[in-house]
């Protein structure tokens, strides 16, 4: 497949909206250390490459409150929504229709460069990085969440877990040209770009660390948006994929259950030398 958007449907989807809100809540907290981090000066100049609703778009102005951050995506209604969600931190929070395979932006622009959630659902990675590492100035930062659906862990029922995402993922990433297991495989993309510092940390999004409510609403939004192309693209049966995620959620809110989903958070600085 050729198509740069191959889950263009899904990623419009409202169940989207509800899945970037719940991510956001659950990752956050862990996340905000990491990005604490970064030797960033004062007045920074950050980048949200893929923002969607402007979920961590707005945290960053939160979080870093003299910087000036932008927010690109393609998906005009998310866009819109942010705006709308965060029009106090304007001006010094924007968002723009780009494409993170070209964006519209001179090179060496950025202080910091986040992507979140998006490599793992697009052909050419490797095309993404390289125009991420572009934008970002030398001795600026990137900031990458990797979605690997190989570190997804359920306990077994009726049905088991470990058959779902051992299937599911690698059949959709065959008909969609991603890369569904990219937290794992982003060490060497960075590295091929001559990328200096890197770095992994994972965010470990569990009962322990999460409310199971947050926990729960990141697999429902999942089921909402995908079982039907599961059903379509893999040979795993929408009514198969749906059962799947039902006991998956009502693992979670068992009090007496435990998931995990282990995400990777990749950090490299880009050198100063170019």
């Amino acid at each position: 497949m050729t198509d740069l958007n191959p889950q263009a449907r899904q990623m419009a989807d409202e169940s989207m909206v509800r899945n970037l809100a719940a991510q956001a809540r659950a990752i956050w907290p862990q996340e905000m250390p990491l990005l604490r981090r970064y030797a960033l000066p004062a007045e920074a100049r950050i980048l949200d490459a893929g923002c969607g609703t402007g979920e961590a778009a707005s945290r960053l102005a939160e979080l870093f409150p003299a910087a000036r951050v932008l927010g690109v995506d393609i998906i005009d209604s998310h866009l819109d929504l942010a705006r709308s969600r965060y029009a106090s931190f304007a001006p010094r929070l924007a968002f723009e229709h780009q494409s993170v395979y070209d964006l519209d932006t001179e090179d060496g622009s950025f202080d910091l460069t986040v992507c979140r959630h998006v490599i793992q659902s697009i052909p050419h990675p490797d095309r993404v990085l390289a125009e991420l590492a572009r934008v970002t100035r030398p001795g600026g930062y990137l900031h990458l969440i990797a979605e690997d659906y190989g570190m997804l862990h359920f306990q077994r029922g009726a049905l088991d877990p470990r058959d779902f995402w051992h299937v599911a993922p690698r059949s959709f990433e065959a008909a969609t040209g991603t890369d569904l297991f990219i937290g794992r495989n982003a060490f060497g993309m960075l590295a091929a770009l001559n990328l200096e510092a890197i770095a992994v940390d994972y965010v470990i999004i569990d009962p322990l660390r999460v409310p199971r409510e947050t926990f729960a609403q990141i697999l429902e939004a999942w089921r909402d948006g995908y079982v039907e192309a599961i059903g379509e693209l893999t040979p795993i049966s929408r009514e198969s994929a749906s059962a799947y995620f039902e006991q998956m959620i009502a693992s979670i809110r068992d009090p007496l259950g435990y998931a995990v989903w282990q995400v990777p958070v990749w950090s490299a600085r880009v050198p100063r030398n170019g």
